[in-house]
């Protein structure tokens, strides 16, 4: 597969994370809206009702700046993710919202967590670890944005505040490099030039003939036909 049909932007490529996002707005609408409050059904560490929270929890928040700070990040690497890895990415999100939710809920505080906050981490730690893994230059490039974007986070996989669920984030973390290592993928083809191909023979290339054995350059005028 070459490039041009592996990196396509279509509405294939926006759908996986502006579903996930909608589907969170719409739960805080609801909350809101009938005054009703779903942080009971977040991940619990160590209980079996608790477990509901794996797949429920990435869709709660506890207020309109928690759920605006994981909504753009999760459009944003979401979208990457499909673009860049557009076979893998609807099973690298389900994958890394149960994990990361099963993770948490091992080794978690025995309080309810809830937010977006570890698929983020997830997607954060996939896709860095994912393009230095893949040594292909456009997904390199890739977690080195990722770096600069967001490399910033890592300090919060530590418990350095008490209002956040860092044990989330570092689940999220250690999720997203394990899929890193795990999933694979196939890489684009890297369109060759004509000097790279295998049969490419320099004495017959009209412009490599206008070099003499020392490597300088020396124009042939061509006579033209009358």
């Amino acid at each position: 597969m070459n490039e041009d049909s592996y990196f396509i932007f279509d509405w294939k490529t926006i759908t996986p994370a502006l579903a996930f996002t909608v589907a969170m707005w719409i739960v805080f609408y609801v909350e809101r809206r009938f005054f009703l409050n779903f942080a009971d059904f977040g991940v619990k560490p160590g209980t079996l009702q608790g477990l509901r929270g794996v797949l429920l929890s990435p869709f709660i928040h506890s207020g309109i700046s928690h759920l605006w700070s994981n909504t753009m990040p999760l459009l944003v690497l979401g979208t990457a993710l499909s673009y860049f890895y557009r076979q893998q990415a609807v099973s690298v999100l389900l994958y890394g919202v149960i994990f990361s939710g099963l993770l948490t809920w091992l080794i978690g505080r025995p309080s309810f967590h809830i937010g977006a906050s570890g698929v983020i981490y997830m997607l954060v730690f996939f896709l860095f670890f994912k393009g230095i893994f893949t040594k292909h230059y456009r997904l390199i490039a890739l977690s080195f944005l990722v770096a600069f974007l967001y490399g910033s986070l890592v300090w919060y996989v530590l418990p350095v505040n008490k209002g956040i669920s860092w044990e989330g984030h570092l689940s999220g973390a250690v999720v997203g490099i394990v899929l890193a290592i795990t999933t694979r993928s196939t890489l684009p083809v890297k369109e060759k030039f004509t000097w790279e191909q295998p049969g490419f023979n320099a004495s017959e290339d009209p412009f490599m003939q206008q070099f003499d054995e020392q490597g300088n350059f020396f124009e042939i005028i061509r006579e033209e036909e009358e």
